[in-house]
């Protein structure tokens, strides 16, 4: 049996199986205990955790939490409001929408990791929300729709399905005329990095005209080790770049020195960063939530010009009429007709021609 599907049928989802690597709290035992919901991690992802530390960034988006409970700011039914599966137009549950030229493309509710921050936490965690992920009939509205040129798909996580299918869709998808990108977004590069088998480098290895780009998510430094950085490696030999969407966790990775080294050390594993993500309003997760504007005082304190600009992400919300970028200017400080005012990431300011149109 491949690595990858031993860790998948070792998965660790229960509390006996979870005391192997770590130390249970009162509290986290009495979660696990208490609470109804989808949890579980691979054996190589529970490994990283820190046995005597509840405040391990790992731990905290593994283990169930009562904090989960409670709920003020989430909104309710987030994932029909967030994909717009409650509007006039006719689409299989499988197809989300919020752009004109590209859509979402969900083909399973599995995942190698049940992260506790999930934006689709109510369809893969709390499995409240039941939708219907018939791959055919989404191949079918895709090819309908001449005016879809970017396909992500999506999850759950499609790199848990098994090669002939991610083959399937994959050559489904070059089939269709009007398609230039294919995109997929998949955890299994920071939880599962057995997961890139020659098998599946041979499905993605090939020149096309539909190139295929992965996005991976990357929340703390802790998670990026030399088998990440081998997997990675091992997708760009394939012509596969690698991109990274974070998500802003409280208590994770919202102090300067952590988000500095998160985006440092993705560079150092070929991870390129892309976005980071505020924490959506999902129900049951306000205890992972910092203010709005935290995001983009990070990269202004912890990027800009303190690190290379390839680390820089783009900050951003992710709502139902698509993502909002939410970097505000913090470096023109004034203009008249003659020059503009900058400062830099030292507080020093430079004057700079100010050209008409």
């Amino acid at each position: 049996m491949e690595e990858w599907k031993e860790q998948m049928q070792n998965h660790v989802d229960t509390a006996e199986k979870l005391r192997r690597f770590i130390n249970l709290t009162e509290g986290e035992e009495e979660a696990i205990a208490s609470m109804k919901t989808k949890w579980g991690t691979t054996p190589y992802f529970a490994s990283l955790m820190d046995p005597d530390d509840p405040t391990c960034p790992i731990r905290r988006q593994v283990i169930p939490s009562p904090l989960e409970l409670k709920n003020r700011y989430g909104i309710e039914n987030y994932l029909v409001w967030k994909e717009n599966r409650a509007t006039e137009e006719v689409r299989p549950d499988s197809i989300a929408r919020q752009y004109d030229d590209r859509i979402a493309f969900t083909v399973t509710d599995v995942c190698a990791n049940y992260c506790r921050h999930c934006f689709r936490k109510e369809l893969v965690v709390d499995r409240e929300l039941k939708l219907r992920f018939d791959v055919d009939e989404g191949l079918d509205w895709i090819a309908d729709h001449p005016e879809i040129r970017d396909v992500l798909i999506t999850g759950g996580d499609p790199f848990i399905l098994s090669d002939e299918k991610i083959e399937y869709v994959i050559a489904k998808l070059r089939e269709i005329s009007h398609l230039e990108m294919i995109r997929f977004g998949t955890r299994t590069p920071i939880v599962l990095p057995q997961r890139i088998t020659e098998g599946l480098k041979k499905i993605l290895k090939s020149y096309h005209r539909v190139p295929i780009w992965i996005n991976t998510q990357c929340n703390h430094p802790k998670e990026i080790t030399e088998e990440t950085a081998r997997a990675v490696y091992d997708l760009l030999t394939c012509g596969v770049n690698v991109g990274n969407q974070a998500v802003l966790l409280k208590g994770i990775n919202d102090d300067v020195e952590t988000f500095r080294r998160l985006h440092q050390k993705l560079l150092t594993a070929r991870i390129r960063p892309y976005y980071v993500f505020y924490c959506e309003p999902v129900p049951g997760v306000d205890h992972f939530r910092t203010p709005v504007e935290k995001g983009a005082e990070l990269i202004r304190d912890a990027i800009r010009g303190h690190t290379t600009g390839l680390a820089q992400p783009m900050y951003v919300i992710a709502t139902n009429i698509g993502k909002i970028p939410l970097m505000p200017d913090y470096y023109i400080m004034g203009k008249d007709e003659k020059e503009y005012t900058l400062r830099n990431y030292k507080g020093q300011t430079t004057q700079w021609p100010n050209i008409p149109e």
